[in-house]
């Protein structure tokens, strides 16, 4: 959840639940299911608002150019702390003609 105003150029984050056979490198709270065939974790996505939507929406970028429409309410969103922005900054995704803001 973001409290707060977006801006166009801010970084945020989505942690994602996925499911498979093999976590990829990004993997965290990783869980292995009963039989231990597949696992349960979260990967942090790493998005840039791109457009304000009247309604308290805002699509996301992400870095190959897929956009996500979402609520600033949404609880699986939240901004970047610091050592994440300093960390990761050339994961977040830039976007021709919005300046970054992070």
């Amino acid at each position: 959840m973001i409290k707060g105003q977006l801006a166009i150029g801010d970084f945020v984050v989505y942690t994602k639940q996925k499911v498979s056979s093999h976590p990829g490198p990004h993997a965290r709270d990783i869980e292995a299911s009963a039989r231990g065939e597949s696992y349960v974790y979260a990967v942090d996505k790493l998005w840039t608002v791109v457009e304000l939507l009247d309604d308290g929406r805002f699509v996301a970028a992400t870095r190959r150019g897929k956009r996500h429409v979402l609520h600033r309410l949404d609880s699986q969103l939240r901004r970047p702390n610091l050592i994440e922005r300093l960390r990761f900054w050339r994961r977040f995704p830039r976007v021709d003609g919005v300046a970054a803001q992070g």
